[in-house]
């Protein structure tokens, strides 16, 4: 799965991933930011990931374009055995596009 961030140059754009937990046990997984531009993303909540069985969660990833160029980087959840109970590695594309530029200062020139 592709996740997309588009926006402005700049700008901080977060995204929610939605993860369910069909088992009748708690899952817990470990959230990474791997890749070329990792850096330019980030998870607010921190990288601990639990799961109460039966339910679902959010992971909320963010991201501020630094360049034009789009940025790519790969959320990696890997599970922590809890209980002899872990659950499936889970990956996510991440994948950034600039579609506009806003002016940081507007000036007024007069000649």
């Amino acid at each position: 799965k592709t996740i997309e961030f588009t926006g402005a140059l700049h700008a901080t754009i977060v995204k929610e991933v939605r993860l369910k937990n069909p088992s009748i046990k708690t899952l817990v997984y470990n959230a990474t930011l791997v890749g070329r531009d990792a850096h330019d993303f980030s998870l607010p909540k921190g990288s601990t990931v639990t799961i109460a069985p039966k339910r679902q969660t959010s992971v909320s990833v963010e991201f501020t374009s630094r360049f034009l160029r789009p940025a790519e980087a790969v959320l990696l959840l890997s599970s922590k055995n809890v209980g002899g109970i872990g659950g499936a590695t889970l990956t996510f594309s991440l994948k950034s596009e600039v579609k506009h530029i806003e002016p940081a200062v507007s000036l007024c020139v007069r000649l």
